[in-house]
């Protein structure tokens, strides 16, 4: 990353990425990934969007899951920095609440609409043994 980051409001694609990923309805909200896309969470590395929807799946479906935005920032270089919190409960246990920050770091082809190359998220502190 090269240049300064800048504040600015999330862009709608990620706000519909995110609720892809609450509600696990991926048609308009995974748009700006592609086959190419490579994701990182944590130590899994995960390649195509199919691949990722799968993941997104297996991690999210037991869950009641909702992604906010906090803080979002763009740098001049196809690079956008997503800060925010999760808040999730299994399906089975909907009343015991955990909450994780998050980060996103998305880098962008310079192409409209945007294009994700590659994906880094990283989560928590979590308490996982309450939602896993």
């Amino acid at each position: 990353m090269t240049g300064t980051a800048h504040a600015t409001a999330a862009p709608d694609w990620i706000l519909k990425f995110m609720d892809a990923i609450d509600t696990l309805d991926f048609d308009e909200g995974f748009a700006p990934l592609t086959e190419d896309t490579d994701m990182f969470f944590g130590t899994a590395h995960i390649h195509g969007v199919e691949a990722i929807k799968a993941f997104f799946v297996k991690i999210d479906a037991p869950l009641i899951i909702t992604h906010e935005v906090v803080e979002c920032w763009t740098t001049g270089d196809g690079v956008l920095l997503l800060r925010g919190e999760a808040t999730m409960a299994k399906k089975s246990e909907p009343d015991q609440v955990v909450r994780a920050p998050f980060m996103h770091i998305f880098s962008l082809d310079r192409e409209e609409p945007a294009r994700v190359r590659t994906l880094r998220i990283t989560a928590g502190p979590l308490q996982t043994d309450a939602v896993m």
